[in-house]
């Protein structure tokens, strides 16, 4: 069971392709003090715009 939700989404290249770093450094900031129970990674688009969503189920320690 998880209690609290974290997401980090990004739309423009360069962030898409930084966003894995950017859950790294998150997960490094809390200290050991969670644990991800479940995650998703979702994609979505229309004719302009790609949007990549990197979801996080946790609970604290």
């Amino acid at each position: 069971m998880w209690d609290a939700v974290k997401v980090f989404s990004a739309t423009k290249q360069k962030d898409r392709d930084e966003l894995g770093d950017k859950v790294t450094h998150w997960l490094d900031s809390q200290g050991g003090n969670i644990e991800v129970v479940d995650k998703e990674v979702r994609q979505s688009s229309d004719s302009e715009y790609h949007c990549l969503s990197i979801i996080l189920f946790y609970r604290r320690k």
